[in-house]
């Protein structure tokens, strides 16, 4: 019985202690090119640096958070470029080849999900939500307000659902650019969605090429170029 009670007031006190701990995060860099490894902590440190943290030690945490969230993407489509390149050299036709190549896209899929929501939960260890909204577009080059931003602008007559709904999209479709492989991908996810803005739109009433024209005007006479 005082055994069990020493064990108890030994955990407690090291519950205690390490209350509210939060220990560093490693960059996992270990076998990887050394210049892919900079690339990705200048790319990483850029995000980091508009959030303008205070804590030196939380600003390079949060800088490893996101750098690990690059090499870990890069590992994904690594593992699954090399896995294709597997099927198509073996010498496998038709359904075979097909059932071997999508399995291979599912598997790619499943670690990608896995891996979306440990990364805002990684960073909300440090970051406030609208903070971890801001690495996101860091990540996504901005795209949700430069696009929800130019909407706006190119149609001052939008109502304040239409508003909404443009933004819920954009920012769905920046779930999707976060994970994506390259810069190219990562406008093709933002450019599925505006698809879907643009017939949400014209199925409101919008003129979307008169609406185009009339802001091109309004650029024009205020001597800014599209």
């Amino acid at each position: 019985m005082r055994n069990n009670k020493m064990n108890f007031l030994y955990l407690a006190a090291l519950l205690f202690l390490f209350a509210g701990t939060t220990f560093a995060t490693e960059l996992d860099s270990l076998n990887r090119d050394p210049k892919y490894v900079e690339t990705i902590k200048g790319r990483s440190q850029k995000i980091v640096d508009k959030l303008k943290l205070k804590k030196v030690d939380v600003a390079l945490d949060v800088r490893n958070i996101i750098a690990n969230k690059y090499f870990l993407l890069n590992d994904i489509y690594a593992k699954r470029d090399a896995e294709v390149k597997k099927v198509k050299d073996s010498g496998i036709a038709g359904s075979q080849k097909n059932e071997a190549l999508s399995a291979i896209d599912h598997e790619k899929d499943a670690a990608l999900y896995r891996s979306h929501f440990a990364f805002p939960a990684d960073l909300s260890i440090y970051l406030d939500d609208k903070q971890v909204e801001a690495v996101k577009d860091g990540m996504t080059f901005g795209v949700v307000k430069v696009t929800y931003d130019a909407t706006l602008d190119m149609i001052p007559s939008l109502k304040k659902d239409e508003k909404k709904q443009i933004l819920v999209w954009l920012t769905e479709a920046r779930e999707f650019a976060v994970d994506a492989e390259n810069s190219n991908k990562k406008h093709e996810a933002f450019g599925k969605y505006k698809g879907r803005i643009n017939n949400y739109l014209s199925k409101k009433g919008y003129d979307l090429v008169k609406e185009r024209a009339g802001w091109a005007a309004r650029l024009k006479a205020k001597g800014i170029k599209q």
